[in-house]
């Protein structure tokens, strides 16, 4: 007959061995640091498979602020419909996925995404190229259709088709890149304001930050990718790995950021000049600019160039890099090493830091003629795995009874709230297609 006095103990090595196995899991690392290949780009849960059409008729329709995934063969062109209002702008965005792993690609293997009206005008269209980084990784790149009384096309309502090209040196491996696509929409602004970008903000960058490195480790993609704020994080990255961050930026904020590499244990002779990658992305997936740096085995670092703050106004602008601050929300860094890093130094992993410095204090945004769009959503409200998901899961694998979590709880969310600021965005790394293709 087991006594009170036994229950309890029963009770607190249940407690006991539930937060040891929980602080194994947090303190075990994960797949990310695992040998073996690098996991594949996540996609977000409910992706939807598509196959786009060879001629504008044969594009199926996309519904905006819905994720899809396709296919696209070297050399094609595929069409998709999408069917918008007079009075709301628009953006469809295209993530290409060169692979596979090891696969030969060239500076002007590219994709490109346009949004044409009933007449086969471009609103808009963007091309972006694997440029010197020429190995396999993740490229995105985005059209926008604008309402403004200056326009003469692409104002009307109806149904205008989003087409994606693929451009293929011959040279390289001929090879299906999947797609992830999706296009979403931001209401005119209503009545009046500036028309034209602003001008004189801080273009010095300012001191980078001194406090302690907080610990951190990329997602695969822009849907699960790492929740970052202003400071230091430390991660570690593999060659031919990319792993994706978040910084969220309010109207009138204006990002600094860097990311470099660490030194080698013990000198080795060897020098890759494109070795790390930097690229900032918008919230709609558009590319804002990026930065490069060799490595020889010694410390090096890529900073981007001071970027305008965060406006509305700035989509008037005639350079790209100030025209796609042009939203609040979620910007993404997708930082990627090269493969020639492992074939001249050693497979690693490879110390990374980010330094990232948020300057100014949130302002008022535009006056929006309908509710104002969420650009900000990522992580793990995009379908990305969360350190509450993973310790949630844990718990009801292990059978605690009802008393017990109760107990128990305030140990577990006192962990996950350490593990959440210590480690933000937890999740598998790395990019090329899914098992699927």
């Amino acid at each position: 007959m087991r006594t009170r006095h036994g229950r309890v103990g029963a009770t607190a090595r249940r407690i006991g061995a539930a937060a040891a196995a929980l602080g194994a899991l947090l303190a075990t690392p994960g797949p990310a640091q695992a040998a073996g290949p690098i996991p594949s780009y996540r996609f977000p849960e409910g992706v939807r498979d598509v196959a786009g059409g060879a001629r504008n008729t044969e594009g199926p329709v996309l519904r905006a602020d819905t994720a899809y995934r396709s296919v696209i063969k070297p050399g094609g062109k595929l069409y998709f419909q999408l069917v918008l209002d007079g009075v709301k702008d628009a953006y469809a965005s295209v993530v290409a996925l060169p692979g596979p792993t090891g696969a030969k690609l060239a500076y002007g293997d590219s994709v490109k995404v346009s949004i044409q009206d009933a007449d086969g005008d471009d609103c808009d269209s963007q091309r972006r190229s694997i440029g010197s980084a020429q190995y396999p990784h993740p490229i995105a790149a985005s059209a926008y259709r604008a309402l403004r009384k200056s326009l003469s096309t692409c104002q009307e309502p109806g149904t205008y088709y989003m087409v994606v090209e693929r451009e293929s040196d011959a040279t390289s491996t001929p090879a299906d890149w999947a797609l992830d696509l999706r296009y979403t929409t931001e209401p005119v602004r209503s009545g009046t304001g500036p028309s034209s970008a602003p001008s004189g903000w801080p273009s010095a960058s300012p001191a980078p930050p001194t406090d302690t490195p907080r610990q951190v480790h990329g997602g695969t993609g822009f849907h699960d990718a790492a929740a970052l704020s202003q400071g230091q994080w430390r991660d570690s990255i593999r060659p031919g790995e990319t792993l994706f961050f978040q910084v969220p930026l309010e109207w009138g904020q204006q990002l600094f950021a860097a990311g470099a590499l660490g030194s080698l244990a013990s000198a080795k002779d060897g020098y890759v000049g494109t070795a790390l990658s930097l690229q900032l992305y918008n919230p709609v997936l558009g590319p804002v600019t990026g930065a490069s740096a060799p490595y020889d085995g010694r410390q090096k670092q890529a900073a981007l160039e001071p970027l305008a703050p965060v406006a509305y106004e700035n989509r008037y602008a005639p350079a790209d890099d100030t025209s796609a601050m042009r939203v609040n929300g979620a910007y993404y860094l997708a930082v990627s090493l090269s493969p020639d890093v492992g074939r001249t130094f050693g497979n690693g992993p490879y110390d990374l830091t980010l330094r990232l410095t948020v300057a100014g204090s949130a302002q008022s945004g535009p006056v929006y003629a309908g509710p104002a769009p969420d650009f900000g959503a990522g992580g793990s409200a995009s379908g990305g795995s969360s350190a509450h998901a993973d310790t949630m899961k844990l718990v009801a694998a292990l059978g605690i009874g009802t008393g017990t979590v109760l107990v128990a709880g305030l140990g577990v969310w006192t962990l996950v709230a350490r593990r959440r600021v210590a480690a933000a965005g937890r999740g598998p790394q790395g990019f090329g297609p899914p098992g699927a293709w």
